[in-house]
C-alpha cells in the first residue's frame, strides 16, 4: 500500500514538472520574447546568448543547466536536482515546440503576465520538491543558509544578470526586466512559503510509533508531554514540533498513516530561539 502511494506521489511530481516547464515556456514565448524583455536567471542568459550564438534559447537553456544539476545533486539532493533537471529538460521541449506568439504591444504588460506565469511555474514546482534549475537552485540553497523567503534572493541574484544585460542591450530591457523579476519574486514567495514556521501539537495514543515516523519523514525533534483525555481520561501524550509550512504536508501524510484518530492542532509560529535545523 506505501509503495503504490509512494509511486501515485512520484507520478504527481513528473505531471508538475510538465505543467509548471509548460507555464515557463508560456511566459517566454508569448510575453517576454515578443516584447524583447529578458526572463530571469539561466533562461534570460540563454537569451542573451542566443544572440551571439546560433543556438535556441531552450537548446542553451539546457546546457546551462547541467553543472548546475551536479551541483544540486551534491548539495540539495538527488530527487530534488531529478525533478528540476525534468523540469528544465521539458521547458526546453515546450520552447522549441511552441511557437512564439505577441498577444500585446504593451511591454508593461508583458513584462507583468511574464512574471506571473514564471513565478506559477517556478513557486508550484519549488513547493512539489523542485525548482526550475539554474538560479533557482543557487537562490534555495542561500535560502536554507539563511532561513529567508526565497524570493529575495531570487530577486537579487537575477538583478545582477539583469544589469548585465542592461549593459549589452539597453537599460530600459533591463529596468522592464526587472519589473518581471519582482512579479515572479511576489508570486514564488506566496506559493512557495518554505521560510514560515508551524507549531503542531498532536494528541495521541500512539506517540512512540508517531516519532519514529516523524524522524524519518520529517526529521525535526519532537517533544513529549504527558497527558489525558479530559472526556474519556486516557492517558495520552502531546506530540510537540516546529515544522516549516512546505514540511507541513508531510507532517499530514504521517499522521494520516500512524494515528487517523489523533488530534493535531497546527499554529503559525512567529519567532524560533534555539536549535532549528534550516539546512533541510
Amino acid at each position: 500500500m506505501t509503495k503504490n502511494l509512494d509511486i501515485i506521489e512520484e507520478a504527481k511530481k513528473i505531471v508538475v514538472a510538465i505543467i509548471t516547464a509548460f507555464f515557463m515556456a508560456i511566459s517566454l514565448n508569448y510575453f517576454l520574447i515578443p516584447a524583447n524583455v529578458f526572463a530571469s536567471g539561466f533562461t534570460g542568459m540563454a537569451q542573451i546568448l542566443s544572440e551571439l550564438v546560433p543556438l535556441s534559447p531552450g537548446i542553451l537553456l539546457l546546457l546551462l543547466n547541467i553543472p548546475v544539476a551536479v551541483i544540486g545533486w551534491l548539495k540539495v539532493g538527488k530527487s530534488f536536482t531529478f525533478y528540476s533537471f525534468l523540469n528544465v529538460a521539458f521547458t526546453t521541449f515546450f520552447l522549441e515546440a511552441i511557437p512564439v506568439k505577441v498577444f500585446s504591444e504593451d511591454i508593461i504588460l508583458n513584462a507583468v503576465f511574464g512574471g506571473v506565469f514564471a513565478g506559477l511555474g517556478a513557486g508550484v514546482i519549488l513547493k512539489w520538491g523542485g525548482s526550475t534549475g539554474g538560479v533557482d537552485i543557487l537562490a534555495l540553497l542561500a535560502a536554507k543558509k539563511n532561513d529567508r523567503p526565497i524570493g529575495v534572493y531570487f530577486l537579487i541574484m537575477n538583478a545582477i544578470i539583469v544589469v548585465t544585460s542592461g549593459m549589452m542591450f539597453g537599460m530600459e530591457k533591463a529596468l522592464y526586466t526587472l519589473l518581471n523579476l519582482y512579479v515572479a519574486s511576489r508570486i514564488i514567495d506566496t506559493i512557495h512559503t518554505r521560510h514560515v514556521k508551524l507549531t503542531a501539537m498532536v494528541v495521541t495514543n500512539k506517540a512512540d510509533e508517531l516519532q519514529e515516523a516523524f524522524y524519518k519523514k520529517v526529521m525535526r525533534g519532537v517533544t513529549r508531554i504527558p497527558a489525558k483525555g479530559g472526556y474519556s481520561k486516557e492517558d495520552k501524550e502531546v506530540l510537540l514540533i516546529v515544522i516549516t509550512r512546505y514540511e507541513l504536508y508531510f507532517l499530514q501524510q504521517v499522521i494520516d498513516e500512524v494515528d487517523p484518530k489523533a488530534f493535531t492542532n497546527i499554529m503559525q509560529t512567529t519567532g524560533i530561539h534555539g536549535m532549528f535545523r534550516k539546512n533541510d
